[in-house]
């Protein structure tokens, strides 16, 4: 990707780090638009669209991402992800005997 692509980073804010629920809202978000969207710490970037991809990255709690994105909707795309770790994926929710308002 080249270095003028639109960049963002965000920090896992949810307890439980990026477990499955949330990498699987994530690659929903992100198939929703035409970018190529990356994301990736520490040098290692994955295809923001691959759960599998997503989960290899052992995102826990207080993680530090970068996003980068290449498209025609790229600055809309990292807007809405950012969003998506600025609310910690609606995990408040998510404690043991509780349902997610997002499952209900």
């Amino acid at each position: 990707m080249n270095k003028n692509l639109p960049t963002r980073t965000v920090t896992v804010r949810n307890h439980q780090g990026l477990h499955a629920r949330p990498a699987d809202l994530l690659v929903r978000m992100a198939s929703a638009y035409q970018s190529i969207i990356l994301i990736g710490r520490d040098g290692e970037l994955v295809d923001c669209k691959s759960i599998l991809s997503l989960l290899t990255l052992g995102a826990a709690q207080g993680t530090v991402l970068t996003i980068s994105a290449d498209g025609s909707d790229a600055k809309d795309a990292l807007d809405a992800i950012a969003d998506l770790f600025e609310t910690g994926f609606d995990d408040t929710n998510e404690v043991p005997g509780t349902e997610s308002a997002l499952d209900g």
